[in-house]
């Protein structure tokens, strides 16, 4: 068998190098050795000595840094910048790192990618967003938002947070010779708006040299300490749709001389839906669900336009592309005889996240080895959309549901003014993160 584990003595502890592999790299090796008839048990526990110290360490670097972390999330918190305004948090994150005696890489506008651990190709990718909601907050917590009308409504304070604590583990592990694979560390602008801010991120090339990627999203209905994983799609697809009817407008106890708006309008809202549903397999989960819908100012006058507007969702990945060649001739079809005028703005969102096997099996395995044994929960899939399914057209990766929930205590769901998270979720996401892409 080659001679891959030496000791070494670090500060306060006993840990188990490996070098110059990965832990990854030596499975391969326990694998091969196995074929050549080697000891299995002196094999396995070999391995499984490595991973112990490695998680061992993580988590007491992470528990050194869970004030400071909590602190830094807290600021955050309450200087929330919306999508691609993202300047003070950028900024906070770069001063973070360089003090690591990292160098962090600016992105154009606000965000930033930063490395760590030894250069070259197979780097393991961490990536956080940064923008916050333009919704008012009313949790009442003593750092709540400074900033009127924007708030962190879902809990990307804290998906920023976990990636930074993340990063400054992994570069304490760099310093003591135990990573020895790169990471890079993706701060990434704009996922609360289409198509999203990922988009920019790949465009930028920064994904090159990056072969696997993972994140975290907040999961309130989850307790903390819980960390909720699923195979395959984890989101939907999601899709931003406004449709304008217009026409002469006029009286309303004349609505055989003009095109009714009004009424048109509601046959939209009513029917589109109801039709998509009949033309796409129901087990591919398309909802045209309405938001916001607005037409005319008088009671007794028709107006001349009225738009209506709302998010498409799909569960799965086909299903969404035919809907949207669908959705024009659906709208003009059931308008047609009203005698209106009809524009529809259908604009592509994300496509559904979707979990690599083998990417979630190592979280899985990284949250076993550094939290607990019980934490991993097999979680449903979300009717909502993430910009991280960009990052998964490119290479394999896997989203994780973080419990952000007080065990017994109330649910704070997502993009709602009053979400409160337990802050002891950071430190769970920070020991799951450094394990996972330190292994």
């Amino acid at each position: 068998m080659r001679n891959v584990v030496t000791r070494v003595t670090a500060p306060r502890s006993t840990l188990v190098r490996v070098n110059p592999v990965t832990l990854a790299e030596l499975d391969q090796i326990v694998s091969s050795d196995r074929s050549a008839n080697a000891d299995d048990s002196t094999l396995a526990a070999i391995a499984q000595e490595a991973r112990d110290a490695l998680a061992g360490r993580v988590r007491t670097l992470a528990a050194g840094l869970e004030d400071e972390m909590v602190a830094f999330r807290r600021d955050m918190h309450a200087h929330p910048e919306i999508s691609r305004y993202e300047v003070r948090t950028t900024a906070a994150l770069a001063d973070r790192l360089r003090a690591a005696g990292l160098e962090p890489r600016l992105l154009d506008g606000s965000g930033l990618v930063c490395d760590v651990g030894p250069a070259g190709p197979g780097r393991f990718g961490l990536r956080a967003d940064l923008d916050a909601l333009p919704l008012q907050e009313t949790s009442g917590v003593a750092w709540a938002s400074t900033t009127p009308g924007v708030t962190h409504a879902c809990g990307h304070d804290v998906h920023t947070t976990v990636v930074l604590g993340a990063g400054l583990v992994l570069a304490r592990l760099q310093e003591e010779g135990l990573l020895t694979r790169g990471v890079r560390l993706f701060f990434q602008p704009a996922e609360e708006v289409f198509p999203g801010g990922a988009l920019d991120v790949l465009a930028s090339g920064e994904l090159d040299g990056v072969d696997r990627v993972a994140a975290v999203h907040c999961e309130p209905k989850l307790d903390v300490g819980q960390v909720g994983t699923r195979i395959g799609p984890i989101t939907s697809a999601s899709d931003s749709v406004s449709v304008t009817v217009s026409s002469t407008g006029g009286h309303t106890s004349r609505p055989h001389l003009t095109g009714d708006v009004v009424y048109a309008l509601g046959q939209v809202i009513t029917q589109v839906p109801a039709v998509l549903g009949r033309r796409l397999d129901p087990r591919s989960g398309v909802n045209l669900t309405w938001g916001a819908v607005r037409a005319g100012s008088s009671p007794n006058a028709i107006p001349s336009t009225g738009t209506v507007k709302g998010t498409l969702r799909c569960l799965d990945v086909r299903a969404w592309e035919q809907a949207g060649r669908l959705l024009r001739d659906v709208v003009e079809q059931v308008v047609r005889p009203y005698e209106v005028d009809v524009t529809v703005h259908h604009t592509r969102g994300v496509p559904p996240v979707e979990n690599d096997a083998e990417v979630t099996g190592d979280l899985e395995a990284a949250v076993r080895e550094a939290v607990d044994p019980a934490a991993v929960v097999l979680t449903e899939q979300s009717m909502g959309g993430e910009d991280f399914a960009w990052y998964l057209t490119k290479i394999p990766g896997s989203m994780a549901r973080l419990g952000t929930r007080t065990p017994g205590g109330a649910t704070h769901d997502l993009h709602r003014g009053d979400l409160v998270v337990d802050e002891r979720a950071i430190g769970v996401g920070v020991r799951m993160l450094a394990q996972l892409a330190a292994r």
